[in-house]
């Protein structure tokens, strides 16, 4: 059990550290010519990803913390959240699927939105046909995401359902604020032209290109970000009551059923 559990938090860790190169390396290796550059090594990359949300799934299944039950309704909500995409296709920032990633996370849980975000992302590019070397950066981005809304999930647990609101418009602001953040971040690099002020330059200070990316995130953000942060909050206000008692229901009896299922297991 300790040794399942130490490794869903290595790798987690580990999917993390390597999301975090990718997407900061311009800002501290300004002279590499980084992999995930070509497109055989993105789609490395996202395989990565994926194949790390899976396992981190498996290993729930192998220590009994998820039965073939809790898997199904995974994959329902992972096909639910990937659905959202296609509504509002991301024009002007408005995409819905972020609500629901973010309320399933928070009721299940960091290693369950962790691989919610990383699925559904992979999925709904698979629908939309979306894949391109953007796309292991958007599956990262969105299983932080989850995992983020379930770190909050577990410690307001207790909480009133007024302070989970609460809590839950603030992940939503947050998350649709950073998912922008770092969307600017790995595409900064690749189409910002060498002859303008606020290009990528290989080879200067970490606190000039800063600087210049500060200035082009902030030059783009206010159509895209805002409007992401305020249909998420306000898809969350009108619908996370309902849901949230929907999914602890679910919750609530599929841990009971694995529970009593253990009980009838003969000890050897």
């Amino acid at each position: 059990m300790r040794a399942n559990s130490f490794s869903s938090f290595a790798l987690l860790c580990g999917g993390t550290l390597l999301g975090f190169h990718a997407f900061s390396w311009p800002l501290y290796l300004p002279e590499s010519d980084f992999f995930l550059f070509q497109p055989d090594s993105a789609r490395a990359f996202a395989l990565l990803t994926a194949l790390i949300a899976i396992s981190v799934v498996s290993i729930d299944i192998s220590k009994g913390a998820l039965d073939s039950k809790s898997v199904a309704i995974l994959g329902v909500l992972a096909a639910l959240i990937a659905s959202l995409r296609l509504v509002g296709a991301g024009a002007i920032g408005v995409e819905p699927m972020w609500f629901l990633l973010i309320i399933a996370s928070f009721v299940f849980g960091s290693r369950t939105g962790f691989a919610l975000g990383v699925l559904s992302l992979a999925i709904s590019s698979i629908i939309t046909g979306g894949i391109g070397p953007w796309l292991p950066f958007q599956m990262i981005a969105a299983g932080w995401i989850g995992l983020v809304s379930g770190v909050v999930g577990n410690t307001a647990r207790n909480f009133s359902d007024v302070k989970q609101k609460i809590a839950l418009v603030g992940i939503s602001i947050f998350s649709s604020l950073s998912f922008g953040f770092l969307m600017d971040l790995q595409l900064w690099p690749w189409i910002a032209a060498t002859d303008t002020q606020l290009s990528f330059l290989p080879g200067d200070s970490i606190a000039n290109n800063l600087e210049k990316f500060v200035a082009f995130h902030f030059a783009t953000a206010l159509a895209w970000d805002i409007p992401r942060a305020l249909t998420t909050a306000t898809l969350v206000v009108m619908t996370a009551t309902p849901i949230m008692k929907s999914l602890e229901r679910a919750k609530s009896r599929l841990a009971f059923t694995s529970h009593a299922m253990a009980q009838t297991v003969p000890s050897k």
